[in-house]
């Protein structure tokens, strides 16, 4: 992944560094294991555990020569162990050390996202309680529809990434799974025991059956859910992308001092931030796709899903961690218009209150085909113009025979709308 859109902790876990550590490690618990069964020497492990030296660049340069990076790194990491260097990845075969070390490394960069997700839930529970009260206009198919509060729209947030959360935590109990059952998935030249022995020591299950692979269903399992973390996101962006609008001007990403908006138009303040998480979540969606074309492979094991997760999993992990981040700031430092919230609530001049209407007429024993036909009547005369739809109610003959304007005023109330506010930020836990 570029730089731009990496973040310190998820790009060192997705370094060769770090790869070729954990492929040291399990090759190192392989042979403790072995040495705990007396079938190899302890003095092998303590070489193994005091070397310790990790060249990336001479990795590099083995593989140069043999075009295959597992035998390069052996190479390596072999050179120094003395006589005994041979026992060293006995009875394994390469997918054995590779799968299992990704399984590692898609548990821990899972663990990373969920801190992530975690603050950005912390900073949505906290713009939700503070805007609780705060009231503005519902829209459906982006019209005007009837009041509600922006705290009430973050608690619909906060609830989808708790979904989330919940998601990606069934993701990572499903990827953390390792194997080292050989070349077809036998156990022909190292005992199950030994693999349940590796996989404990790093925090991972067993497979329970395998062939010389993990069975890809699992990492697009988790492909997935980091597509739909990337859609919650992406929908978030989209809600303050469009209340930011010039014509709406109710809630703004952060613009910072000093920051450009446009480099003709010095007026400009542009959600680029919004846009970048709109655009970012469309390649979230492209590396699910390719994890579930990743699943099928012939017979035992091809290798046609080896090249597609060295792009997709390092990149989409760093991406969802990245955007996790920028929403969780946009979030906390976002500006909220109340005053252009309730401008905007009393634009239509009265037209969001016609359900009431409707129902308060009938329950005044007018059939419903009767109101609802006299409230879109007058719904239209008020966008033409004149008096507001509070006014043509109080001035129309047959109204006036059912109700008083008393209780016709009463109807135009918005806190009747979100009265029931409180208890919908209990039921979501806010």
């Amino acid at each position: 992944m570029i730089p731009r859109y990496a973040r310190a902790e998820m790009g060192r876990l997705w370094s060769e560094e770090t790869k070729f550590r954990i492929w040291w490690e399990i090759e190192t618990l392989v042979v403790e294991a072995l040495a705990d069964r007396g079938a190899a020497p302890r003095t092998l492990v303590k070489a193994m555990r005091a070397q310790r030296r990790i060249d990336p660049e001479e990795i590099a340069a083995a593989e140069a020569e043999t075009h295959h990076d597992v035998i390069a790194f052996l190479d390596v990491m072999t050179r120094g162990l003395g006589e005994d260097a041979h026992r060293v990845h006995a009875g394994l075969t390469s997918s054995d050390l590779v799968d299992t070390a990704q399984a590692v490394r898609l548990r821990r960069a899972g663990l990373l996202v969920d801190g992530s997700l975690g603050r950005l839930e912390t900073a949505i529970a906290r713009q939700a309680s503070r805007h609780k009260h705060t009231i503005m206009v519902g829209r459906t198919h982006g019209v005007h529809a009837e009041p509600i509060t922006f705290g009430l729209k973050l608690a619909v947030w906060l609830d989808e990434v708790r979904r989330d959360r919940a998601r990606l935590a069934r993701a990572v109990e499903t990827v953390s799974c390792g194997k080292l059952s050989g070349s077809v998935g036998t156990f022909a030249h190292l005992a199950p025991d030994v693999e349940a022995y590796v996989c404990g020591r790093l925090d991972l299950r067993p497979a329970p059956a395998s062939t010389q692979v993990i069975q890809r269903d699992r990492i697009a399992e988790m492909l997935t859910t980091l597509a739909i973390i990337g859609g919650s996101l992406e929908k978030f962006a989209v809600e303050i992308r469009g209340l930011e609008r010039t014509e709406v001007g109710e809630v703004a990403e952060p613009f910072l001092p000093g920051q450009k908006g446009s480099s003709s138009m010095p007026h400009k303040r542009n959600p680029i931030l919004c846009e970048r998480i709109s655009g970012l979540a469309r390649v979230l969606r492209g590396y699910a796709v390719a994890a579930l074309e990743d699943i099928a492979l012939w017979h035992e094991r091809d290798i046609s899903h080896s090249s597609v997760e060295r792009v997709i999993l390092p990149d989409a992990f760093t991406l969802v961690d990245y955007m996790c981040d920028r929403m969780t700031g946009i979030v906390e430092g976002m500006s909220v218009d109340a005053d252009r919230m309730r401008e905007n609530l009393d634009r239509t001049r009265g037209l969001i209150f016609s359900q009431r209407v409707l129902l308060a007429l009938i329950e005044k024993g007018w059939s419903r085909r009767e109101a609802y036909d006299l409230v879109q009547t007058l719904c239209e005369a008020t966008r033409g113009g004149g008096p507001d739809f509070r006014e043509r109610l109080k001035g129309h003959e047959k109204v006036l025979r059912s109700v008083g304007p008393e209780e016709v005023d009463a109807w135009f109330d918005p806190g009747y709308y979100v009265r029931h506010v409180d208890e919908i930020f209990e039921r979501v836990g806010v």
